[in-house]
């Protein structure tokens, strides 16, 4: 038992058991307790490494409960290190309810850095990779997955998803039906023997994958919307309101007339001065004779 507990966040490997660091196998025999996702997985890396640390299972169905009992062993002086399945732990993943936890009362919390699917995926997709927005997977329930969708339709960055083969089929054509025929890289079983990356449009994929039967785990990297596209699109939201009824809204969020105008003018992609005659015209149109 060490003198000072504290909270380990290790990653590990996300298929092939030869991406484990060296620091990461150090990590995991100095730590007291492994708290591990699915200890029959884990048991199978540890076995590789002649690991010995004792485990115990924190998931998704026990994370509250358990992350209690999890602090007060490190608060008795032990160390606790958390792994998930595959990967980093707490992204997309139970453990962040302990990570969380750990910060709340205190707790030191230090991590191993490692593999990351998702991380992995966009690097290998080619598509833009400046400014993502990770999603992981998409709600089960119908009406929050509706809901779910329409930020997705708003979201200007590259975005990352992940999806179980049994979804994969349902997912492309809700993707296809609200983003339209983006590019889309869907990354399969990264860095396990069957290993594949296809890159294509969403509708491509979504036939590709109509006649040939997803199987393990999957990674969705969409491309960002057309900046032209978004551009035009919002041209024609704003064109479907009066002029003066545009300016208006500025106004009341506290700009002046001739800021108002001239951000009424940005939006609709015109002069100024083209804002001031369709307000005169909009005033004429309105005079009762």
């Amino acid at each position: 038992m060490s003198e000072t507990g504290k909270l380990i966040v290790c990653a590990t490997p996300i298929g092939n058991l030869s991406d484990m660091t060296p620091r990461a196998v150090k990590s995991l025999k100095q730590a007291d307790l492994i708290a591990a996702e699915d200890t029959r997985n884990t048991r199978k890396l540890l076995e590789r490494f002649k690991i010995e640390t004792p485990m115990t299972s924190y998931h998704h169905y026990n994370r509250v409960d358990k992350a209690k009992e999890l602090i007060e062993e490190i608060l008795s002086g032990k160390i606790v290190a958390l792994v998930t399945d595959a990967g980093t732990p707490a992204v997309s993943d139970p453990g962040e309810e302990l990570v969380n936890m750990c910060h709340e009362r205190g707790i030191t919390v230090t991590g191993v850095p490692g593999p990351s699917a998702a991380i992995l995926a966009l690097s290998v997709s080619g598509l833009k990779s400046g400014k993502f927005t990770f999603i992981g997977f998409l709600p089960r329930d119908n009406k929050e997955r509706k809901a779910a969708l329409a930020e997705l339709a708003e979201e200007k960055h590259t975005l990352i998803l992940y999806e179980a083969p049994h979804r994969m089929a349902k997912t492309l054509n809700d993707l296809h039906a609200v983003l339209g025929d983006r590019s889309i890289c869907v990354a399969h079983e990264l860095t396990k023997v069957h290993e594949s990356i296809h890159r294509g449009t969403i509708g491509e994929l979504s036939i590709y994958f109509s006649k040939n039967e997803p199987k393990g785990e999957y990674v969705l990297i969409i491309e960002e919307p057309d900046a032209e596209a978004l551009k035009q699109e919002s041209v024609q939201k704003w064109n479907s309101i009066p002029v003066g009824e545009h300016v208006l809204q500025y106004e009341e969020a506290g700009h002046d007339r001739k800021t108002a105008m001239k951000l009424a003018a940005k939006d609709r992609g015109v002069s100024k001065r083209d804002i001031y005659k369709k307000m005169l015209e909009e005033i004429d149109e309105n005079v009762d004779i």
